[in-house]
């Protein structure tokens, strides 16, 4: 397998399939194909499986491609302006997402729900309990709204993010809710009450456009129902 991004705001995943090759990903993320591509559509891994999925943001059926061959053609495109990204994740290695960032997978990624175990964390990190868990063998794709900066943290190094900004980190970097201190600023500082605590050892990524933000953007816009 072999593939390319192609744009900037709205870009496009190109995958390359040889004959036998397979990807999967959420029912509709397909955009276009050519070649001989074999379609199977089910829960993948089972209904309880599915069903987790689908908590976490994604669809409860799960479509894989397959090549019959020898470089079959299968395009991806995100839901949003944002970016791609690509992760080629060994045996056993995983990523914790947003809920809806996963986008596709070679079949021998496993992705399921991610659930938070610290009760701070889930009624105030911006996501809720429920996050999304990746994990290799093989290459993946996340789509993140806006632009995605990466940073390293070092052991026991603290980042504070605005909760809707944490787009994926490792899990080995621990993850808290923290209270906004002073008055004035809880009131007028536009942070609100709570900020998310990345604390490392490990790598975090970080996206300048929270889809919540830009939903409530718009609805500024939009008409209003009259009665």
């Amino acid at each position: 397998m072999r593939y390319e991004i192609h744009g900037t705001v709205m870009p496009t995943l190109e995958v390359y399939l040889s004959n036998g090759e397979s990807m999967y990903t959420e029912s509709g993320g397909m955009a276009w194909m050519k070649g001989n591509i074999e379609m199977t559509t089910n829960t993948k891994g089972g209904l309880m499986k599915g069903l987790g999925r689908a908590l976490a943001g994604e669809s409860l059926f799960m479509t894989t491609y397959t090549s019959h061959d020898p470089e079959a053609l299968i395009v991806f495109t995100p839901e949003a302006p944002g970016n791609i990204l690509a992760f080629n994740l060994g045996a056993g290695q995983s990523l914790i997402c947003q809920k809806d960032a996963f986008m596709c997978a070679e079949s021998s990624v496993e992705m399921k729900m991610h659930f938070r175990k610290r009760l701070g964390a889930g009624f105030f990190g911006g996501e809720g309990f429920i996050l999304q868990e990746i994990t290799g063998p093989g290459v993946a794709f996340v789509e993140i709204p806006g632009e995605v900066r990466e940073y390293t943290l070092l052991p026991g190094e603290t980042m504070k993010v605005d909760p809707g900004h944490i787009a994926l980190f490792e899990p080995s970097v621990k993850y808290d809710i923290t209270t906004v201190k002073g008055l004035t600023n809880v009131l007028f500082s536009g942070e609100g009450l709570f900020l998310a605590t990345l604390t490392g050892p490990g790598k975090i990524w970080l996206q300048s456009l929270p889809l919540s933000n830009l939903a409530a953007k718009l609805a500024k816009y939009m008409p209003a129902k009259s009665s």
